[in-house]
């Protein structure tokens, strides 16, 4: 899988799954956060965590193995994985 580069406010960096249903977050405090689009095209947040813990850079490296999943839940079972 691979990612398309975008902005989002408060987002240092902000990057898509190739289908837009999922994204990956670098916000301007440090959090990494885990993306779905839900109907209306808002995002929520499926999951959070300190950038120390686990960089975004670290997860997008592991999923770029991984065909995407239809589900953007489906993500974190794939970087749990990794």
């Amino acid at each position: 899988m691979y990612f398309v580069t975008s902005k989002k406010a408060g987002y240092v960096l902000f990057c898509m799954t190739p289908s837009g249903r999922g994204a990956i977050g670098l916000s301007e405090g440090r959090k990494v956060h885990l993306f779905e689009r839900v109907p209306g095209g808002e995002w929520r947040i499926l999951q959070e965590w300190n950038a120390t813990d686990c960089s975004h850079t670290d997860i997008m490296i592991a999923l770029g193995e991984c065909a995407e999943p239809a589900d953007p839940q489906d993500l974190l079972a794939l970087i749990r994985q990794s």
